[in-house]
């Protein structure tokens, strides 16, 4: 990420932007910050800008002497006249390098001198080009026009000698279309690249915004995926420790069995953050890590909330459990985990019963119901954040997830799944 010394943010510029000497100062104008601009807050004049003045110098000065050596085929000329004619000329191409801070002005300003003198032909030109190239159409058709307009009036004055007048009138209108046009199509070229320096930065900003969305996406994935791995270990940590602390009478054995169950909880739970978090730090997705839970997994889990003190009973009527889907069969297991980890946290020491149904065609139907608790229910700080996280899990593959207080005081957790893509995530009759 490159830093500025301006406010502005500076994108990141194309390769041919950084060979400055080829761009127009226009160009650069918008592509570098203003701290490397010129003190009067316009960039400073690039190697191109330099040799395409002196062309343009160069061309008004020799458009000019040419002019001059045809002054004394004029016969109705005064010398003094064509004295005039040469300095107002002079003048004029001395004028050019003002082109590029007043077009408008040097281009309204050669209206005027163009009726009067011959050898500041080249300078009028080039103030039309000028003026084509930096500035919108209207002020072309406006000034360009009367240009035009006026040089009938010129060669009637004074007429070219052995041309014309149509002929002459003609070729003004010729050169002076030439030179309108040339402008404008240096114009145009100039505004498409600067359409597709806008469309370049546009795509590094949506690319930029797409990035920065994909990881926040992850690190939300991960943080879920934590939530839902340590609290549950965590819980069966604080169960039994608080099973120590309220039975000191407790003999050796149990003493012993529930410090085994502390450490063997505290050991996994260790191993699951490592292993999350060595999945952030190598920026892999969640199934590169070690194997996933499936719905197969869930016999385990209510192996070890029982063995946690809780009175747990599964009830299962998938009709192939083999063929759940890898993504349906996690989150469902997800979603046990952390009803029952609520249930241990919110209602301890009632009974809960998992329930689990469905088959292909028909979507999978998961309920974690609670018996109403007994006595006063203690008060345990909760943000809600985890269930939230099983709604976007369960939304994720598809499914809902629904949740709330049973008619008997009791508390249900219930989600329904599709059973891959096409599947009807509708309960059926008796499931749960």
């Amino acid at each position: 990420m490159s830093t500025v010394k301006s406010d502005e943010r500076t994108p990141a510029l194309p390769a041919y932007a950084r060979r400055r000497w080829v761009l127009p100062a226009a160009v650069v104008e918008d592509l570098y910050p203003r701290s490397q601009r010129a003190p009067h807050g316009r960039p400073h004049r690039t190697a191109r800008d330099w040799i395409v003045d002196f062309a343009c110098f160069l061309s008004a000065v020799a458009i000019g002497l040419m002019a001059a050596d045809a002054l004394d085929q004029e016969t109705d000329l005064s010398p003094a006249m064509a004295s005039a004619d040469q300095w107002i000329g002079a003048l004029s191409c001395a004028a050019v390098w003002l082109r590029r801070r007043w077009p408008v002005q040097l281009a309204v300003a050669m209206l005027p001198v163009s009726l009067v003198s011959a050898t500041a032909g080249g300078a009028v030109l080039v103030s039309l080009f000028t003026l084509a190239v930096h500035r919108p159409f209207r002020y072309v058709a406006w000034i360009g026009g009367v240009s035009v307009a006026v040089a009938p009036l010129y060669y009637w004055m004074r007429p070219e000698p052995g041309l014309a007048f149509p002929a002459s009138v003609a070729l003004a209108f010729l050169l002076a279309l030439t030179v309108v046009g040339w402008g404008l199509l240096v114009r145009s070229k100039r505004q498409l690249l600067l359409s597709l320096r806008d469309r370049a930065r546009h795509a590094e900003t949506e690319a930029a915004l797409r990035a920065e969305q994909a990881q926040r996406l992850a690190r939300e994935a991960i943080a879920r995926e934590m939530h839902d791995v340590l609290a549950h270990r965590l819980t069966l940590l604080s169960v039994h420790a608080g099973a120590l602390e309220f039975r000191p009478d407790a003999s050796r054995e149990q003493v012993a069995r529930a410090a085994g169950v502390i450490r063997e909880s505290a050991h996994e739970a260790l191993q699951d953050l490592r292993e999350i978090i060595g999945v952030l730090r190598a920026a892999e997705p969640d199934d590169a890590g070690r194997p996933q839970p499936t719905l197969a997994a869930l016999d385990g889990l209510v192996t070890e909330s029982r063995g946690a003190g809780m009175r747990v009973g599964l009830v299962g009527h998938v009709t192939d459990p083999a063929a759940v889907p890898v993504s349906v069969g996690r989150t469902a297991y997800r979603i046990a985990q952390e009803a029952l980890t609520n249930a241990r946290k919110h209602a301890p020491g009632t009974g809960v019963t998992v329930t689990v149904g469905g088959g292909p065609g028909e979507g999978l139907v998961l309920s974690v119901r609670n018996a109403p608790p007994q006595g006063k229910v203690p008060s345990v700080p909760g943000s809600g954040q985890g269930l939230i996280g099983l709604a976007e899990r369960a939304s994720l593959v598809g499914g809902t997830l629904d949740h709330g207080p049973t008619p008997e005081g009791g508390f249900e957790v219930r989600a329904r799944l599709p059973w891959g893509g096409t599947a009807d995530p509708r309960p059926r009759e008796g499931a749960g």
